[in-house]
């Protein structure tokens, strides 16, 4: 059970710790491994180059250990070895370019892998020079030749390029250090041939330097082309040309062959050894002629130029007038400018109009008189003499309309004293237009339209409200034509801008009386619709908006009071925009009369009894007497005053009558005086 414990956890530790290896008897761990390139990673071709990869490993007794050498160049295995050594030794040999690149070292310890080595670049420079070898010095034209290009002593993957006169001809890849081209020379030269290589190492390339030169003699094929035309000279429009095109010296080929004739970009025939042709000569055709022989890719050729006299020119067609409107008569004339008078007569040209079925009438030869043009048409017409036929170009013939009676507006509003914009128009009529306005039979001015997006605008100033209709404008396109269209007179509303506002007050401001029903009455003058606001000095807002169609609107203030007192204006203005502002109107609302008079009664009633109460206090007044001595005073109603408290006591109450009052006033003792002294009295 125990020998179990520990076999496991044995296993246990060396899946966890791939680095160390435990087991009952060994104990190992790599401490190191290590990859060097010697000499050095930087080299020239030729040097003796070797990897030597090394690892240290630390152990717990000294017995051999297996271990497995993997050596890797951009990441493709090269080397495996399996040793016990503790480094082993991969010579390269003579280092090539093809050898560049990047190395590193892997081991195996006992079947267990361990970690790989660092990463070393070796670079290595230099290539040799390429030689270039021809199976032959000289060929005949068309003739196979095999070029071999190689680079001695190198490996790897290749690019070989071949040159002549160092311009590149063609290219191959391969895998080894040499290539195979096959070369042909069609012309007959001295060719100079070289080659270069180039060494393909990822991600880049290595390119050699250029191989020897070889001359390659090309000689000339014993064959040669004959072009035979008849006539040659003084050929004219119409003649009988008759080509004849052969090899001559063509020996047996392999090769296939072919002989063209060809004119311009036309192949008139085609053949082997020999091509005929025959073809009426004509000014508009190619003048040169070519034969062609092909023999691989042996190319000879044979030309001639002949110069073909015109017999006459393509002939002209033209319209008359030059300006053609809708209903008119034209006549349309055919002619050639030029033809051979040695060849051809004037007599022998004849000329047709097409197409045929317009109404026409020839008057002389060439010249066709067309009736009653309504349509656009297109009109060709042919010259024929000695069955050639010419064409002249196609004459669009565009007849243009006659303008419509032009129609005359205000454009916008027409406000007096501002500039008025007045339009002229047609609804039909050819381009180019010119308009006229008129202003009481008096040329104002011009406006040429001579694109459908313009229009007649005519700028005018408006001092009066029947300015307006004195103007009328006129349209015209036709130059040949005296009388033109003229359009109706201006009809149009100028708008006058108001001048004043008046505001008046319904009933008059000076007998307003509280309760009443106001209005507010405002007037002004312009065109109509006009717009009134009235205004209560102090707020800024209207207190009512009006649009009209009178010269005045009225603002009705129902059962007036205090409140409304104030100055009143008015404001006024129509589609112009011009606001006028009335003067101002004071309103002071009175008081009704039965308020008046009920105030009146009030303060009368009030005036009595503050009289009545000013007698009372009065005669309520009987005895003072001075503070600080006892002074009595004895006083005596006069009689008539007596006489008339008896009677208004009799009148009131029938109480007995009180003759005497005593008042005692104290008075302040005077110290020459005995306190008997100090003693009045009075009596009635």
């Amino acid at each position: 059970m125990g020998l179990l414990i520990l076999l496991t956890s044995t296993l246990l530790y060396s899946y966890f710790h791939p680095g160390r290896v435990v087991d009952a008897q060994r104990l190992f761990i790599l401490k190191d491994i290590t990859l060097t390139i010697e000499p050095s990673k930087d080299v020239k071709r030729g040097t003796n180059v070797s990897l030597r990869c090394k690892a240290t490993v630390s152990q717990s007794e000294t017995w051999e250990l297996r271990r497995e050498y993997t050596v890797y160049k951009d990441n493709n295995l090269i080397y495996n070895k399996t040793s016990i050594s503790e480094e082993i030794l991969y010579p390269l040999g003579e280092a090539r370019v093809a050898n560049s690149g990047k190395y590193r070292c892997e081991i195996n310890i006992d079947d267990k892998p361990q970690r790989p080595s660092e990463t070393q670049k070796l670079t290595v420079t230099g290539l040799s020079k390429p030689q270039l070898r021809l199976n032959k010095g000289v060929v005949k034209e068309g003739e196979e030749i095999t070029a071999t290009c190689i680079a001695p002593g190198e490996m790897g993957s290749f690019f070989f390029y071949i040159y002549e006169d160092s311009n590149e001809i063609k290219e191959k890849q391969v895998s080894s250090n040499q290539a195979e081209f096959k070369l042909r020379f069609s012309s007959v030269n001295r060719r100079r041939i070289h080659c270069t290589y180039t060494v393909l190492i990822t991600p880049y390339s290595v390119k050699s330097e250029e191989s020897n030169n070889v001359t390659v003699s090309v000689k000339e094929l014993p064959i040669t082309i004959d072009l035979d035309i008849d006539p040659v000279t003084r050929v004219y429009e119409g003649d009988q040309l008759n080509i004849l095109c052969k090899v001559n010296g063509l020996q047996h080929s392999d090769e296939s062959v072919r002989l063209l004739l060809i004119q311009g970009i036309q192949i008139l025939s085609s053949g082997l050894t020999n091509v005929s042709h025959s073809m009426v000569a004509q000014a508009n055709y190619a003048e040169e002629f070519e034969c062609k022989f092909e023999m691989g890719n042996v190319v000879k050729t044979a030309t001639k130029t002949i110069s073909v006299i015109e017999l006459f020119s393509a002939p002209t067609l033209t319209v008359s007038p030059d300006e053609v409107f809708q209903r008119d008569d034209v006549t349309l004339t055919c002619k050639s400018e030029s033809y051979a008078s040695e060849r051809l007569s004037e007599d022998e040209l004849t000329y047709t109009l097409d197409p045929p079925q317009t109404p026409q009438t020839p008057s002389r030869k060439g010249v066709f008189s067309v009736k009653s043009l309504r349509i656009e048409t297109n009109y060709t017409c042919v010259a024929e003499a000695m069955r050639i036929k010419k064409r002249s170009k196609t004459l669009t013939v565009r007849p243009k309309i006659f303008v419509s009676t032009p129609k005359i507006s205000v454009v916008g509003r027409a406000i007096l004293g501002q500039p008025v914009k007045i339009l002229c128009q047609s609804d039909i009529g050819s381009l180019p237009i010119n308009y006229t306005l008129f202003k009481d039979f008096v040329e104002v001015s011009t406006i040429s339209i001579n694109r459908s997006s313009q229009q007649a605008h005519f700028e005018v100033n408006i001092t009066s409200p029947e300015d307006i209709k004195q103007y009328i404008c006129e349209a015209s396109n036709n130059h040949r034509h005296n009388k033109q269209p003229l359009s109706e007179k201006l009809n149009a509303i100028v708008i006058v801008p108001p001048s004043y506002a008046e505001l008046m007050a319904v009933p008059d401001e000076s007998g307003i009386y509280e309760g009443d029903d106001l209005y507010l009455l405002c007037r002004a003058d312009g065109t109509p619709p006009v717009t009134f606001k009235w205004y209560h000095v102090g707020n800024n807002l209207p207190l009512y908006t009006n649009t009209s169609n009178d010269y005045s609107s009225s603002y009705q203030v129902p059962s007036v009071s205090k409140e409304h007192n104030g100055r009143y204006y008015c404001e006024a203005f129509n589609h112009v925009n011009k606001v006028v502002r009335s003067e101002e109107v004071t309103i002071e609302v009175q008081m009704v009369l039965w308020k008046k008079a009920l105030i009146g009664g009030f303060c009368l009633l009030a005036v009595s009894v503050l009289v009545v109460v000013c007698v009372l206090c009065f005669r309520s007044k009987r005895v003072v007497m001075d503070s600080g001595a006892a002074v009595s005073v004895w006083t005596k109603r006069p009689p008539e005053e007596d006489v008339a408290i008896d009677e208004e006591s009799s009148m009131v109450t029938k109480e007995p009558d009180v003759e005497y009052t005593e008042v005692v006033h104290p008075r302040p003792v005077d110290p020459a005086r005995g306190p008997a002294d100090y003693h009045d009295y009075v009596s009635n």
